[in-house]
């Protein structure tokens, strides 16, 4: 694959999410560049990460320590497993740059996690910076906005 099409694009963005709902996480995180970070505002159209407090912003590190934590038989917190289902509208491609080796897609989705007798949802726009690596694409970072970011919550445990 020289430079993806728009349709590849598309459903990398579908593949992303169907391991997440299936708990794929080790097969999820070999999709992330090493440089990779997975953002997740605070604030409704934040644009700084670093100097305004976000709800997630994870660098390779995290990632995987997360990915550990979520994979582990001892993480008692997560007996049972949440458990998650991701409803996904068709991305855009915003960004098709095969010269600078740089595509974007914006989906719009609805998250759903659910664990014991608790489920709930969020509506949730995910920025996808991609790159295409050995023929393969990779994200290089994720942008996850929630439509209510001002709102109180309970944690996310999952991916969205």
């Amino acid at each position: 694959m020289s430079f993806p099409s728009r349709d590849e694009l598309i459903d990398f963005i579908y593949d992303e999410a169907r391991m997440l709902d299936e708990g794929r996480f080790t097969e999820w995180l070999d999709l992330w560049m090493p440089e990779g970070v997975y953002w997740m505002p605070l604030d409704y159209k934040q644009t700084d990460p670093d100097l305004v407090t976000s709800l997630l912003h994870e660098d390779q590190f995290m990632l995987r320590l997360r990915v550990e934590r979520l994979n582990g038989a001892r993480t008692f917190s997560q007996k049972p497993k949440s458990r998650c289902h991701h409803v996904i509208q068709r991305p855009f491609v915003d960004e098709m740059d095969p010269g600078a080796n740089r595509y974007v897609t914006n989906t719009n989705m609805h998250y759903v996690e659910t664990r014991l007798d608790d489920q709930f949802l969020l509506a949730i726009t995910a920025t996808h910076d991609l790159t295409v690596v050995d023929g393969k694409i990779r994200i290089a970072g994720k942008r996850v906005d929630l439509l209510n970011s001002d709102a109180a919550f309970g944690n996310i445990q999952l991916l969205p």
